[in-house]
């Protein structure tokens, strides 16, 4: 994927997550849940997002993949980034596909004021920013369940 690609792809309007999006168990058994959500285009993009959701350790990503690219686009809340220069950028962090360094830098947003505790809000937020139109609802994770030993 090139740079005219990448920008070409986020600023087109036409993209959309059609239905509902409810989140299931973490296929390595973690405490995070997730989904994956195929998002249509008039272009036919291939691509899709990839959510998680951790209450427990207080985390989200949600990540835009291109199929050909890998990560194209990205948010990060709850975990420190390091850029590849070392720049420490925090744990309210975003990833967006430059040429040169592909998804490796992250900058911190002022378009995502949601905070980790509301996923729902947060995919609202992500969703107006990445230009992407979802037509269903996204259901609220289901109740963080410990085992007792």
């Amino acid at each position: 994927m090139n740079q005219a690609d990448f920008e070409a792809l986020l600023i087109d309007p036409t993209k959309r997550v059609a239905g509902d999006i409810a989140w299931s168990e973490d296929e390595d058994h973690s405490p995070a849940v997730e989904f994956r959500a195929d998002v249509e285009s008039a272009p036919g993009y291939p691509i899709f997002i990839n959510g998680s959701y951790n209450a427990l350790a207080a985390t989200i990503s949600y990540t835009l993949v291109h199929r050909g690219s890998g990560r194209i686009y990205a948010l990060d809340l709850g975990k420190d980034h390091h850029n590849p220069d070392c720049h420490l950028v925090g744990e309210r962090h975003k990833h967006r596909w430059n040429e040169p360094v592909r998804d490796k830098e992250a900058y911190v947003p002022g378009d995502i004021t949601a905070p980790v505790t509301q996923p729902v809000a947060v995919w609202q937020q992500f969703c107006a920013e990445a230009n992407i139109k979802h037509e269903g609802i996204m259901h609220q994770p289901p109740p963080l369940q410990l085992e007792i030993l």
